[in-house]
């Protein structure tokens, strides 16, 4: 709440007409904080409240719309109202906008816009998907290294309005292209008279209008910038990325690896706005894909029947050690999945990574073995449990543990490397997967590990 507007009072205010509070209660609120307070009146009312707005509030206001919200408020508006707000809205976000579109929409709402932003958008539209091209703003300031501060200075005064961030200033030469990039604190603090090839170091870090959005998220993080330019491949400065946008990246790339890591396909919509239908779809993928793997576990269990039939006892077990190695399994993969995505671990570091997961399997098994034994020891004592052989059972699940553990490490670290190697997201092999995988290998593990130290005996 601001000014002592809430949901409900702007809901008053649409039904009594009083357009001349709106106006008043609006003008000062943050156009994050404006779209939150809409969220939940109804597209009619959204487009009301919009229509109040000043042209440049209400396309800031609408970028921090819902993609879906943003969709229904188009079709509540009159065309004069989408022209408005498609032609303020910032290159970036209006780009986002029209690549989720049916392309019939997208067509429609294109005619629409004038001349000049027409061409920006379908510009920035002929970039392939997921590139830092679609991301890119061409609304940035660009001086000449002869110019003098002053008139660096004066240029940016009269061009620096429209532009995406007037923290970074970009020297070019003659044929356009990128030659330095300058934090406006150094044009401010150098002498007037002195000309901007003095402040100049040449070092910048640039993108490629065809990099990858995750290129871009790594870049701006290494070079700690508020914002990166974008180039041809001839080094023609083309555009800007700002760090908004890249955080915006940086957040769907995180939530789609933690919805894969669960076990379910990306979803392209937020929780609470995705059909149920579609949602099912997502999910039901992975569930019925890991139900089949599960019957191997059954299968599994077949083989050694007459060992069951003989030693009932192993049974009991089989929950706990199965579950330990694919737990080992699941933290493996998880925390190699997030180093591959912040770009700790490459692919050439596999063997350095199997060896790091040996040792922290044989160590965790270790644990848990000991864990195990202590479990079953205790038991025969208190309760006389296991019957005489106890101590072969209690060597058996000690053992078992340790072999399971440290297969349940390897296998959980070594799949992502896998699946990167033939081109495929690490993400995919997620938590649950690798858990199934795990629990079938596993039994053969504890059943074989069993026959060795319990024949003569229970078996």
């Amino acid at each position: 709440m601001k000014n002592g507007l809430t949901v409900y009072g702007l809901d008053n205010l649409i039904k009594s007409r009083d357009f001349k509070a709106i106006r008043e209660h609006t003008k000062n609120w943050r156009p994050a904080d404006l779209a939150n307070l809409m969220e939940p009146l109804s597209a009619e009312k959204e487009a009301v409240v919009f229509r109040l707005l000043p042209r440049e509030q209400a396309a800031r206001v609408f970028s921090y719309l819902q993609r879906r919200r943003q969709e229904d408020l188009l079709k509540a508006m009159a065309d004069r109202d989408v022209i408005k707000i498609m032609n303020d809205m910032s290159d970036d976000d209006r780009t986002t906008l029209l690549e989720e579109l049916p392309a019939k929409v997208t067509q429609q709402l294109l005619n629409k816009l004038s001349s000049r932003e027409r061409s920006i958008a379908s510009q920035l539209l002929g970039y392939p998907e997921n590139s830092v091209g679609r991301l890119m703003t061409p609304h940035f300031v660009r001086v000449r290294p002869q110019w003098t501060i002053s008139y660096a200075l004066d240029h940016m005064r009269r061009y620096g309005l429209d532009s995406e961030t007037i923290n970074m200033v970009y020297v070019i030469d003659k044929g356009g292209k990128l030659i330095d990039d300058l934090r406006i604190r150094q044009i401010l603090l150098a002498a007037p008279k002195s000309h901007v090839s003095d402040i100049m170091d040449s070092r910048f870090i640039a993108l490629k209008a065809t990099d990858e959005r995750e290129t871009a998220v790594r870049a701006i993080k290494d070079a700690d910038l508020p914002a990166l330019p974008v180039t041809d491949t001839q080094g023609v400065l083309l555009g800007i990325v700002t760090v908004d946008d890249i955080l915006d990246v940086a957040e769907e790339e995180a939530t789609e690896d933690i919805q894969k890591i669960g076990g379910s396909e990306a979803l392209e919509e937020p929780y609470m706005k995705i059909a149920i239908s579609k949602m099912v779809r997502k999910r039901a993928t992975w569930l019925v894909i890991l139900f089949l793997s599960e019957m191997l576990t059954a299968t599994a269990m077949g083989k050694f029947e007459n060992e069951i039939a003989k030693a009932v006892v192993l049974s009991i077990f089989v929950p706990l050690v199965i579950s330990s190695g694919g737990n080992s399994g699941s933290q493996a993969s998880t925390l190699i999945i997030r180093a591959m995505a912040v770009g700790e671990v490459h692919l050439r570091d596999w063997w350095h990574v199997m060896r790091r997961e040996v040792l922290s399997g044989l160590s965790l098994g270790g644990i848990l073995g000991v864990i195990g034994v202590i479990r079953i020891s205790a038991w025969h004592y208190l309760f006389h449990s296991y019957g005489e052989h106890w101590f072969l059972l209690a060597l058996t699940v000690g053992i078992a543990l340790v072999g399971i553990v440290l297969w349940g490490s390897l296998a959980g670290s070594m799949l992502p490397f896998l699946l990167r190697r033939i081109g495929l997201d690490p993400a995919t092999s997620s938590a649950p997967f690798v858990a199934t995988l795990v629990d079938v290998s596993g039994l053969i593990i504890y059943f074989t590990v069993a026959a060795f130290i319990l024949r003569g005996t229970l078996l």
